[in-house]
């Protein structure tokens, strides 16, 4: 293989990796809580905490949102592990002021330095109180369309990683027809 051949592969290498080493997609989810308290907020699927304990929960802080009864409509949100009854907490800081506090299951997977939030409906209980809540959990990103493993509409962009797969191979191509030209 040609020096020059070799640099632009290693190149094309470089380049493919650090498309594929990027940030991972991070879908927006919608949060809607209804019953005796509402709010609306979205956050990321994957979020990186404020605060927490392994096996206790974790704090994402200044959530902006729909927060009723809060100063400014930010609220400090706690997410609590299974073993620690699960649910959820809104607290307003700003307003010195718990506006919710619920026991139910556990909203999120992974660890609590690395959650990944669920999708879908959850009933919560207030924590100590008669109050009933329902959480739902929506991808916004999820809309209507081709789904997994199809072709992209027209006017899409391809991800970068699929367009590091591209060079890459082209790159590996180009180096096996001047290895085979070469002999």
């Amino acid at each position: 293989m040609s020096l020059n051949l070799m640099k632009s592969f290693k190149k094309a290498v470089l380049v493919a990796a650090l498309f594929s080493a990027g940030v991972a997609n991070a879908a927006l989810y919608q949060f809607n809580l209804t019953g005796d308290y509402t709010a609306s907020w979205q956050l990321n699927s994957t979020v990186t905490p404020d605060d927490g304990a392994v096996g206790a929960g974790f704090i994402l802080y200044d959530v902006e949102g729909n927060f009723p009864g809060s100063a400014i409509d930010y609220a400090d949100l706690t997410f609590y592990n299974a073993d620690l009854g699960g649910g959820l907490e809104i607290y307003d800081y700003y307003g010195d002021l718990e506006l919710m506090l619920s026991d139910g299951p556990q909203l999120y997977s992974g660890s609590e330095d690395a959650p990944t939030f669920s999708l879908g409906s959850f009933a919560l209980t207030e924590y100590g109180g008669t109050g009933r809540y329902t959480l739902t959990v929506t991808n916004l990103d999820a809309g209507p369309g081709p789904g997994p493993g199809t072709d992209p509409a027209p006017g899409e962009v391809p991800e970068p990683a699929s367009i590091a797969m591209l060079l890459g191979g082209l790159g590996l191509m180009a180096s096996m027809k001047k290895r085979r030209a070469a002999k």
